[in-house]
């Protein structure tokens, strides 16, 4: 599915959520969208895991990691983990590792940075639940979207 940020803002101008920039493309697909499913944890990815273990239905997971630079919450083995169980793409609030590697992958990642440090892996984190950053809340069983250009959300179907 081929969109544009820029034209569903501005066919939806008042109906959408844009988040601030500062998340950035990782994956190789650049474009992707769908329903949010959520997970909040700290410098941990055993729920990140357990989310994309579960089969995606098109869905987006967005990670809220507080924005934490110490590890990696998403590598290319969840991602791939991911982009196998039908997920469009997966928003972290923080790093990511493996970057080389998910480049390659038809999926779509986005992030703050990237560090080689791995997470713990405690499970401790909340799914499920709305969650806040870049000046916007992502809810679960919402839309968003997101190409180059930018993050939207949306409470109804765009496409």
């Amino acid at each position: 599915m081929t969109f544009s940020t820029a034209d569903l803002h501005d066919a939806n101008e008042g109906k959408v959520l844009v988040a601030l920039p500062g998340l950035r493309n990782y994956g190789g697909r650049k474009e992707f969208c769908g329903p949010i499913a959520t997970v909040r944890v700290h410098d941990d990815n055993a729920l990140v895991r357990a989310a994309l273990e579960e089969p995606g239905r098109g869905r987006v997971l967005v990670i809220d990691g507080g924005g934490s630079p110490r590890c990696a919450l998403v590598g290319d083995k969840l991602a791939e983990l991911a982009r196998s169980n039908d997920w469009a793409g997966i928003i972290v609030h923080g790093c990511i590792r493996d970057t080389a590697a998910i480049a390659r992958m038809d999926f779509g990642l986005k992030a703050l940075a990237a560090t080689p440090a791995r997470a713990a892996k405690k499970g401790e984190g909340e799914r499920e639940v709305p969650v806040t950053f870049n000046a916007i809340t992502f809810k679960p069983g919402e839309f968003v979207y997101a190409d180059e250009d930018g993050t939207l959300v949306s409470s109804e179907k765009l496409l």
